[in-house]
C-alpha cells in the first residue's frame, strides 16, 4: 500500500472491529457466507459499515466524486426532467430521493424546482446512514429558506401509504449487496467469503440455490448460449423486490434512476469473465474487495435490462433509457450552463463550469459510462429521454 494510503490507528481499529464482526458471522454460518452478505456487512453494518459510519465518502477528500458533487448542473437538469410530472400530479405530489449523499443534489434540485414552480408538497430523503442524514439536515437547513426547509423530511423507510410523485436514485443500485455466480462443470455456483488459516478473507464457491440458478439460466436464455466454464459475474435476482420495496405505495408518478452499467448483452459479454465488481479507496481502484472493510466502497455495475424488467414488472410504463450525456443535454444542460456562465464572477468560474460539463458528458468521463432510465404511470416522463434514446440496446 502506498504511504499516502496508510491507515491511521483509528481507521485501522474501525476496520478491525468490522472484520471481527464479519469473521464471527462466518463462523456462525459454518465457515462461509455468501458474498452478498459480506458486501451488506462491509457497507451497511450499523455503526461500522462503509455507508453507516462517519468517514468522508464524497468529493476530493473522500473515495469518489458523484455527479451532484461536481456542481449544480446535474441536479438542475434532473429537476427539469421531473418538474412536468410534479406539475401534472398537483399540490400533494412528493419527491422521494433514495440515498441523499452529502445533500448537494437535494439543495440544487429543490432550488431549481422552486424556480420552475414545481416544488412538491414534500421532499423526502430515504437515507440509511445517520451520519449522512445529519449532514444533509445541516446543509439544507443552512441553505434553504425556513418555509422551504419545512417541506424536507427524512424517512426511516419507504412511504407505505398511498402517495403520488417521483422517486429518484443516483448511484444507489450499484451499491446494493449483490450475489456473485460462477459456472463450474456447467453448474451454477455462488461465491462465498470464508477465512483461511491465517484469518484472511478468501472467496470460495458453493452450489447456488434455486433462485440464483434460475436467474442465471434466464440470462443464458437471453444470451442464446450458456456461460463458459469459469465465467464469473454478478446478478441481482432480488432487484424487483428491492424496487417494489423502495417505491412503497407509489401510485401515479415517475421513477428515475441514474447509475453506471450496461444493457444485459454487454454486461455479460464473453470477454467480461470476472464481472464488474470493484472497490474504491481515496479515488483509487482497489482489486481486493475484501480489504480495508468498512473503509472502502464496494460496487458493481447495473444490468439496465434487469432494471427495465423490474420497473415494468412493478406496473409502470417504460419511459426511456439513454446515456447520462444524452439525458442532461435533452433536459436543458446547455441553457443551464449559459445561465450560470452569465452569472459567473470571472473567467476562472466560467472555466470551472465548462470542466463540470465535460466531466458530466464526455465519453471518457461520466457521459457514456453512466446511464439514465425512467418509468411512469398515469403521468408522462417520456420527453426526458428524447435525446439519444438507447432502448434498442436493451
Amino acid at each position: 500500500m502506498p504511504p499516502s494510503h496508510a491507515l491511521d490507528a483509528d481507521a485501522q481499529a474501525h476496520s478491525d472491529q468490522l472484520r471481527a464482526l464479519i469473521a464471527a458471522q462466518i463462523a456462525q454460518a459454518g465457515g462461509a457466507i455468501p458474498f452478498s452478505r459480506f458486501m451488506e456487512l462491509a457497507l451497511y453494518a450499523p455503526g461500522l459499515g462503509y455507508y453507516s459510519a462517519g468517514a468522508t465518502k464524497f468529493g476530493r477528500a473522500g473515495d469518489y466524486v458523484t455527479a451532484p458533487e461536481l456542481g449544480t448542473l446535474f441536479a438542475e437538469c434532473v429537476a427539469e426532467a421531473l418538474a412536468p410530472v410534479l406539475r401534472q400530479l398537483g399540490g400533494d405530489a412528493q419527491f422521494v430521493e433514495i440515498g441523499g449523499g452529502s445533500g448537494a443534489f437535494a439543495e440544487a434540485a429543490i432550488k431549481q424546482l422552486m424556480a420552475l414552480d414545481a416544488m412538491p408538497a414534500r421532499y423526502a430523503i430515504l437515507e440509511p446512514s445517520a451520519d449522512l442524514r445529519q449532514r444533509q439536515h445541516d446543509r439544507l437547513q443552512r441553505t434553504l429558506t425556513p418555509p422551504v426547509f419545512e417541506r424536507v423530511a427524512w424517512l426511516d423507510g419507504p412511504v407505505q401509504e398511498r402517495w403520488h410523485g417521483v422517486l429518484f436514485a443516483n448511484e444507489v443500485i450499484d451499491a446494493l449487496p449483490t450475489p456473485r455466480f460462477a459456472l463450474h462443470g456447467g453448474e451454477v455456483h455462488e461465491e462465498h467469503v470464508a477465512l483461511d488459516g491465517e484469518g484472511t478473507f478468501v472467496r470460495v464457491d458453493r452450489p447456488a440455490d434455486a433462485l440464483l440458478t434460475a436467474a442465471v439460466r434466464h440470462v443464458e436464455r437471453q444470451r442464446e448460449s450458456p456461460f463458459a466454464d469459469g465465467y464469473r459475474s454478478e446478478l441481482l435476482p432480488q432487484l424487483p423486490y428491492w424496487l417494489q420495496a423502495v417505491m412503497g405505495g407509489l401510485g401515479a408518478g415517475a421513477m428515475l434512476f441514474v447509475d453506471y452499467g450496461y444493457p444485459r448483452r454487454e454486461y455479460y459479454a464473453p470477454e467480461r469473465r470476472d464481472g464488474t465488481l470493484r472497490a474504491f479507496h481515496r479515488h483509487q481502484l482497489v482489486e481486493d474487495v475484501t480489504a480495508r472493510v468498512g473503509l472502502q466502497d464496494i460496487t458493481a455495475s447495473v444490468d439496465f435490462t434487469a432494471l427495465a424488467e423490474a420497473g415494468t414488472g412493478a406496473g409502470f410504463e417504460f419511459a426511456g433509457y439513454c446515456s447520462q450525456a444524452g439525458f442532461l443535454i435533452g433536459n436543458g444542460l446547455e441553457q443551464r450552463l449559459a445561465e450560470q456562465e452569465a452569472r459567473a464572477p470571472d473567467e476562472q468560474a466560467r472555466y470551472a463550469l465548462r470542466q463540470q460539463v465535460q466531466r458530466l458528458t464526455l465519453p471518457g468521463g461520466m457521459g457514456e459510462r453512466f446511464q439514465a432510465m425512467g418509468f411512469d404511470r398515469d403521468a408522462t416522463l417520456g420527453a426526458a429521454f428524447l435525446a439519444g434514446d438507447l432502448s434498442f440496446r436493451l
